[in-house]
């Protein structure tokens, strides 16, 4: 099965071109959609901040296409990314869902983070995975299949996206493949990331 040919011809561009495209978009899972406020873009072996950074793993293979399936990965023992795979295949790219608003199922998301305000809910892509209920077993899903979907918007207007550096990563710390729509309450807080000793590590960063 592959994702609507529409969704495909979307995605299956550069990664830093895709990524802004998917602002306004809204994911839906397991009863919640959440309208995209904040993406990240990450490539291949040219981009220290990313998981391909050094090839292909067990890990990362969805990574390497096709465009239109989900790849999710678990990080500090906690967490869950959820990230659409883009660009061509072989080519490894995706586009990480940092942080969105939920307008549909918000009753079902305060069941599954009750402690969160609504602004909250899905402000920040371990959250956001979270209220849609996405984990490791949604790794490689293509989208248009069980119960996921990703329902593009307009596309945004240039003047209501900033763009900048990606949150918390050592590997290419200024790549400015960052983008939000700009003043939405629902996006993330920039932080870079905090100094730590030993060997430099890529990854895509949760907060």
């Amino acid at each position: 099965m592959s994702a609507s040919a529409d969704l495909r011809d979307v995605l299956g561009g550069a990664v830093h071109e895709v990524a802004p495209l998917l602002l306004g978009a809204v994911v839906s899972h397991a009863g919640v959609g959440v309208r995209l406020t904040e993406v990240e873009a990450y490539g291949a072996a040219d981009d220290a901040g990313s998981h391909a950074h050094r090839g292909r793993t067990r890990r990362n293979a969805v990574m390497f296409g096709p465009a239109g399936r989900l790849y999710v990965y678990f990080t500090y023992g906690m967490h869950h990314c959820a990230n659409v795979v883009c660009g061509p295949e072989g080519e490894a790219a995706a586009v990480l869902l940092r942080a969105g608003e939920v307008v549909s199922g918000l009753d079902l998301a305060r069941v599954r983070r009750p402690a969160s305000t609504e602004r909250d809910l899905a402000r920040g892509p371990a959250r956001l995975c979270t209220v849609l209920d996405l984990d490791l077993t949604n790794d490689g899903q293509v989208l248009g299949t069980a119960g996921l979907e990703l329902r593009l918007g307009d596309t945004p207007d240039p003047e209501n996206v900033s763009r900048g550096p990606r949150v918390g990563l050592r590997g290419a710390p200024e790549t400015p493949w960052r983008y939000w729509l700009t003043g939405e309450r629902t996006v993330s807080t920039y932080r870079p990331a905090a100094h730590r000793p030993g060997p430099q590590a890529s990854d895509l960063r949760k907060q």
